[in-house]
């Protein structure tokens, strides 16, 4: 397949756009820190309250079968209160399950917060993308877009960190601070979030067209780029490309939001299915690779690896978080310049040799009876190489492409479709790495993840068109080209 679209690279970058992306993308921060403290927080915890291995599992797990459930509701719900609101609604949900768990008596009351923040997770992983590259032009889509994953891999890191510091707090109150600090974060988002503008593409689906026109002249470099974006997403919608731009125009049927669900997995249309299929596959590959168990349960991995002071483990963990951080940096400025497709293939490539380098060490030191060197160094070269090829490409790309691909009237709940699959696999990862590694040895899950990860390039490159510079109006006509055979598009964009 070749790479659809070109836009000019010398377009001027929108400061006002970047900073509504970057207050949108603050939620994913606290998505991440919930992530990353759980790791350490459970060595903890454990001593505490003496929780078994299972009770590990499913606290770890629960967060993302909750999140499941918020990703579904996600895309209903920003269709009818606006995704501003839905960003609002997420960081109240977080707020409440910080609050919960740091107070935290028993397992059962950690277990109800753990799952308000879930389904908090559920919301923020899909509306945050989506309010991204809804209100970015295509030349700088690629660079907002990614900007939650970013914060995701910012909130892990912090979360690492906060392990290691309050670690040393007393046992009964240290773990407790760490989950509950989140609620300030999360407060100060909710109140933020209220001063953001609405995104304009939402604007128009409720037939406000005076608003969404007033929005794109804010986050355009230009009348005549607004203007022409505005008559892009008024056709899209379904209005006359000429109409006023008065408010409360009568909304076409289409756009209302009724047969989405039919268009999409009943009766769709073969590009409508092409790109279900890939928004599933990408979301599916991301977890099925075996992420999650690393970022999860790094301790557990280092340990077994041979490192055996809690400090030790707990600063490996944040040399995890530092990596991830560096090469999200790096996918920032590579999406929309290299494209989505070849980060892909390059990403997912050094992933294959990560994990297949972790599973030979650490089945080298499961069969020694003394401690090898050469293999701990191995081991953790190894998981931070994947971690960095990860975050280079999957990582971020996941979320970019599935939140640009969906037409308009589809795109809320085709993206919610896709983050309920990541939050699935999520906690089949999350939940099940314990067993599975105790059935097939832990060298041996990583060679499965490494085989996950051959099939994952495979499917990339057969049905992923690239996506780089395409206006998002203009998706559908590409995914029809890609259906019928002709991956290129021809057109250029300007913007």
């Amino acid at each position: 397949m070749e790479q659809g679209g070109r836009e000019d690279q010398t377009t001027t970058f929108n400061k006002y756009a970047f900073a509504c992306a970057v207050v949108a993308s603050m939620v994913s921060i606290i998505s991440g820190y919930d992530t990353g403290v759980m790791s350490g927080a459970m060595i903890f915890i454990k001593d505490d309250i003496g929780i078994s291995d299972t009770q590990q599992e499913v606290l770890a797990g629960i967060l993302n079968l909750c999140a499941l459930v918020g990703s579904l509701a996600a895309g209903r719900t920003s269709d009818y209160i606006g995704r501003r609101y839905t960003i609002f609604l997420a960081s109240v949900l977080f707020m409440v399950g910080a609050v919960v768990m740091g107070y935290g008596p028993n397992y059962a009351i950690l277990m109800l917060g753990r799952c308000v923040g879930g389904v908090g997770v559920g919301f923020a992983l899909m509306i945050a993308p989506v309010y991204s590259a809804e209100i970015s032009s295509a030349s700088s889509r690629g660079f907002l877009t990614s900007l939650p994953e970013l914060c995701i891999g910012i909130g892990i890191l912090l979360g690492y960190v906060s392990n290691f510091f309050l670690g040393k707090l007393t046992l009964k109150l240290g773990w407790r601070l760490m989950l509950g600090v989140a609620a300030l974060p999360s407060l100060a988002l909710a109140l933020v979030v209220l001063a953001m503008p609405e995104s304009p593409r939402w604007l128009v689906m409720q037939g406000r067209l005076e608003g969404a026109k007033k929005v794109l002249l804010k986050v355009s470099n230009s009348r005549e780029e607004a203007e022409l974006r505005l008559r892009e997403i008024k056709v899209a919608v379904g209005f006359d490309e000429n109409c006023g731009s008065d408010e409360n125009v009568k909304v076409p049927q289409k756009s209302q939001g009724e047969g989405v669900w039919k268009e999409l997995l009943v009766r769709p249309t073969p590009e409508v299915r092409w790109m279900v299929i890939a928004a599933i596959g990408i979301h599916f590959f991301e977890h099925a690779t075996g992420i999650e168990a690393v970022m999860l349960y790094s301790p557990r991995i280092f340990k077994k690896a041979g490192v055996r002071s809690k400090d030790k483990l707990l600063l490996a963990t944040v040399g995890i978080g530092l990596t991830k951080i560096v090469f999200l940096v790096m996918a920032l400025f590579l999406l929309d310049r290299v494209g989505r497709r070849r980060l892909l293939q390059v990403s997912t490539g050094g992933m294959i040799c990560g994990l297949t380098l972790l599973g030979f060490s650490l089945t080298m030191v499961d069969h020694s009876s003394e401690k090898l060197l050469w293999a701990l160094s191995l081991s953790i070269v190894a998981t931070y190489a994947y971690v960095a090829f990860f975050n280079i490409g999957l990582g971020p790309v996941t979320w970019v492409y599935s939140s640009e691909i969906f037409p308009l009237r589809l795109r809320a709940q085709g993206a919610s479709i896709g983050v309920a699959v990541n939050r699935t696999m999520n906690a089949v990862v999350s939940m099940s790495f314990i067993s599975v590694y105790k059935a097939i040895t832990i060298g041996g899950s990583f060679f499965m993840f490494a085989a996950v990860s051959i099939l994952a390039w495979f499917f990339f490159y057969f049905f992923l068109p690239e996506t780089k510079g395409v206006p998002l109006e203009e998706m559908e006509m590409l995914f029809t080209k890609v259906f019928s055979g002709q991956n290129v598009v021809k057109k250029t964009d300007p913007r």
